[in-house]
């Protein structure tokens, strides 16, 4: 079953027309109507020991070939502080493809057996003693991280992507002894999984009005463009570009637009301007319909209609006509980059008005490069960015319950995940964000199910391995080497957390 703008044409190459892609409340409607929604909170919780390891299943690999099948392993036992997660969706980011087939050894190796996923669903089972931000029942989803030190400056300052000491959700260490492993030294499990245990710090505390199958990815895409948004001062008025119209563009366009933004939509073909036309349109369609204060206003109502109807994303850039873009030269206050590989973007820079800022959000050279740079040099006109803290992660998914912002989702059952990691590594041309149906399928059926073959996934060089050619940075920075490597350390580290689709 599918879910979300996209559904109709989840298994085609081209972008959803503009016939499948229906206004706010109607998509609302169809998406109430879905076979697949949110657990049933009249069903008993779970039977689970707690005074011990927890017992769970698990989608995992055993090596690089990305063969994934259903194991039972443990997690450790509740603690004071903990949360037990009745597991109900869990997002499928390119990070997991990368990390699973250990694309990501130039920084680190890959542990297996690997079990990815950093973008959880689901509902609150159990509370240690001295909880007190959730309670059973609650939904409760997880982002890139489940722990930090708390200590240092970034952590103080919400800021605990950027720890020295941050704990992914998966293939990371407990070096806080917050975020214990079962057996003991072993490596974090990520949210492929029927339950999960996290500190509640880490917990984000997901609306029961918003749909659980669209939480996982917002924690992820959604924070990941929302974190530049804020911290550039993007509001009513601000020019803003998004490059590349692919689940994460896609959820950029949507933010921009509910943030009050003039959006341009850039692209290197125009096969998706209806696409980033409708996404933008519906979104601000949404606004209206969920803002008390425009409401009210029925004169101002109906003008933000129409304006969203008729403008939808008010321009849509060709990236590769030369023309166009020199039309557009000193148009836009921010550029969000979501390209995740290799390529030239100087050319957006010239897009840039006075002060203007060009992010960088795709997990390729440019972001490590740019990361390094703007930590040298704040003013610097090209920066990177990966994901946001806890606090910026729980503000993105109240702006979506707010405004019901919902990425374009396509919900699958655990046995098609071999399928769905060779669809990533080809392409993601719909601006889709895949979804696995954890409640649905990852049962004790599905290892007569999962019998699909390895998925074939390129060999290409780790993508992180360019953290060895900070070279060229420290050149760029004008700053000597100790000083880069460490700060390209830690922006690698962050980096890794947020790998973008397009």
């Amino acid at each position: 079953p599918t879910t979300g703008f996209a559904c109709a044409s989840a298994r085609s190459s081209q972008p959803p027309s503009a016939s499948q892609l229906p206004k706010a409340a109607a998509h609302r409607e169809a998406m109430a109507e879905a076979p697949i929604q949110s657990s049933d909170e009249s069903a008993p919780p779970p039977q689970i020991a707690m005074d011990g390891p927890i017992d769970v299943l698990c989608m995992a690999c055993e090596d690089d070939q990305c063969d994934f099948k259903p194991m039972k392993l443990q997690r450790r036992p509740m603690g004071p502080n903990d949360v037990v997660i009745d597991m109900k969706y869990c997002g499928v980011c390119h990070t997991d493809l990368h990390v699973s087939a250990n694309h990501t050894g130039g920084l680190q190796k890959t542990q297996y057996p690997c079990v990815p996923g950093h973008e959880l669903a689901g509902v609150c089972v159990a509370v240690g003693s001295a909880v007190t931000k959730f309670a059973v029942g609650d939904h409760v989803g997880v982002g890139c991280m489940v722990d930090s030190c708390g200590k240092c400056s970034n952590c103080k300052k919400g800021q605990e992507q950027m720890c020295s000491k941050q704990v992914g959700t998966y293939q990371a260490k407990d070096v806080n002894g917050q975020a214990a492993t079962y057996p003991k030294g072993s490596y974090t499990l990520g949210g492929y999984t029927t339950y999960h245990v996290v500190q509640e710090h880490f917990g984000i505390k997901l609306p029961k009005t918003y749909p659980l199958e669209c939480a996982g990815p917002v924690m992820c895409a959604g924070v990941t463009m929302l974190e530049p948004l804020r911290k550039y001062g993007a509001k009513e008025g601000t020019r803003v570009g998004i490059i590349g119209m692919g689940g994460l563009g896609v959820m950029g366009v949507k933010l921009a637009c509910t943030l009050g933004c003039e959006v341009t939509a850039i692209s290197r073909s125009a096969n998706k301007k209806d696409f980033a036309k409708r996404v933008s349109q519906n979104a601000l369609i949404s606004k209206v319909e969920n803002d008390p204060s425009l409401s009210q206003k029925s004169e101002t109502g109906r003008k933000s209609v129409v304006r969203a109807e008729e403008a939808g994303a008010a321009k849509f850039l060709i990236s590769t006509d030369t023309a166009a873009m020199k039309a557009a030269a000193g148009t836009l206050d921010l550029i969000l980059n979501t390209v995740p590989t290799h390529h030239d973007y100087s050319s957006y820079i010239k897009l840039l008005a006075p002060k203007g800022k060009l992010v960088i959000l795709g997990l390729a050279q440019e972001l490590i490069a740019s990361a390094v740079i703007g930590m040298v040099n704040p003013n610097a006109s090209v920066v990177g960015s990966a994901i946001g803290g806890i606090a910026r992660t729980q503000e993105v998914i109240d702006l979506c319950a707010q405004y019901d912002i919902r990425p374009e989702i396509n919900i699958f059952p655990v046995q098609e995940l071999n399928s769905v990691f060779e669809k990533l590594d080809s392409q993601n041309d719909q601006g889709l964000r895949y979804v696995m149906d954890i409640q649905g399928s990852l049962t004790d059926k599905a290892s007569a199910l999962c019998n699909a073959p390895p998925p074939k996934i390129s060999k290409k060089g780790a993508p992180l391995a360019f953290v060895q050619s900070c070279s060229n940075v420290v050149e760029c920075a004008g700053v000597q080497g100790r000083a880069v490597a460490a700060a390209s350390a830690g922006a690698a580290n962050a980096a890794s957390q947020s790998q973008t689709l397009t």
